[in-house]
């Protein structure tokens, strides 16, 4: 397998590059893991309504994906994450993240149990160096095949109808089983969107062909590749967090004290202290475990996006920020993730108020909207948990 440096763009192509820039009328790209990856392809209404209505193919290729194995595999991941992986049965996936010594998360990532010692992780940030180093002590090595694994996200109400039409048998899959769906090719039902849908993955030199299959099966069934815009909506409607946008990864702060830990992230339910001894427990168990603030779920008055705004108590004290705020267009309503410090966010009533300013006509109008925490994901479709799924 070959990289070479698309020049038009300045970034590493990814596998199926040349079929996603076919498709790009934008022109719209960013970079991604140092490849080049589509923000957009046409609009982003159009490519958010065929994820919602219909079924969508993003290339998640640049994920880091690193593959630890050997007898120590397990006790070396349990060591790691905050979770209890042996509690993830062979044939599943697993959300997990993890933590430096001061209870401060470093990534979230998701963890594929292929067999009873063989695992993958994948993640957004770059973590070899870091898992080499959690491998000592323990009968595990870690390889990284972020260069060598593909993947291709399939998601929307007709991706499980788009899989049977290309010749994947996955209607036993349950959401976050996998499965080898054909040989070189493994499909989980898992996703970044909150909506039924799967995830491919192939040899990096295959993902082309596998493109294109799924590509002709979708012809009749609304199938439309996507860029990372439209997933953004769809996986603030699901509650689900960015790395570098709702926390910053305790490794990449350039100031103390920005990072969060998993209290701090709405993640407790994600940390065991039950099972023994993982990275950061003793801080977690200690000093950290009363949170500085918490990331919370709210409805925000109005239909102006909230993104960057400031958030307050009673229009006065400024006590937090919006992370990641849109328009809903399928929940129709304004919605946002907002760190809040403590003791504000667990006040009730919260009397909390995001400062947001519009540009209309050359002119910044300001206006502060109240903010009412939820509890729980803004769209969560039944679909997304139906087994066998629908077709539609």
């Amino acid at each position: 397998m070959s990289v070479v440096t698309d020049p038009d763009v300045g970034l590493v192509p990814g596998p199926v590059h040349d079929r996603i820039a076919a498709l790009s009328r934008a022109q719209g790209w960013y970079g991604w893991a140092g490849h080049a990856a589509p923000s957009v392809l046409d609009t982003v209404e159009f490519e958010y309504f065929a994820l919602r209505n219909q079924a969508a193919l993003l290339d998640i290729s640049p994920m880091h994906k690193y593959r630890v194995t050997g007898p120590g595999a397990t006790a070396m991941l349990n060591r790691m994450v905050t979770r209890d992986v042996r509690r993830i049965a062979i044939g599943r996936v697993g959300y997990a993240v993890w933590c430096d010594e001061d209870g401060m998360v470093i990534d979230d990532g998701t963890l594929f149990r292929l067999a009873e010692d063989d695992w993958r992780l994948c993640c957004q940030e770059p973590m070899l160096s870091w898992l080499a180093d959690a491998c000592v002590g323990f009968d595990a090595s870690v390889s990284d095949e972020s260069h060598s694994i593909a993947g291709l996200a399939l998601q929307g109400p007709t991706s499980f109808a788009v899989l049977r039409a290309a010749g994947f048998d996955v209607a036993r899959l349950r959401p976050f089983d996998l499965t080898d769906a054909a040989p070189g090719i493994m499909v989980s039902r898992t996703g970044f969107t909150g909506d039924l849908g799967y995830e491919l993955w192939t040899g990096w030199d295959e993902a082309t062909a596998l493109w294109d299959r799924l590509w002709r099966a979708g012809t009749d069934l609304g199938l439309r590749a996507i860029g990372y815009d439209a997933v953004n909506i769809a996986r603030i409607e699901a509650g689900f967090l960015t790395a570098g946008v709702d926390f910053q990864p305790v490794h990449a702060v350039e100031r103390l004290h920005r990072g969060k830990t998993p209290l701090e992230l709405g993640l407790g339910r994600m940390v065991d202290m039950a099972k023994g001894h993982f990275n950061g427990r003793r801080a977690l168990a200690g000093p950290r475990r009363h949170p500085r603030s918490l990331l919370l779920r709210v409805d925000v008055e109005g239909f102006k996006p909230a993104q960057d705004a400031l958030v307050y108590h009673r229009r006065r004290r400024e006590v937090g920020h919006i992370t990641s705020g849109v328009w809903s267009p399928t929940a129709k309503r304004n919605i946002a993730l907002a760190h809040v410090a403590m003791p504000w966010a667990r006040r009730h009533p919260p009397d909390l108020w995001a400062e947001i300013y519009t540009l209309q006509e050359g002119r910044w109008d300001r206006r502060m909207a109240r903010l009412t925490p939820v509890k729980h994901s803004f769209y969560a479709p039944p679909r997304a948990r139906a087994t066998p799924p629908g077709l539609t």
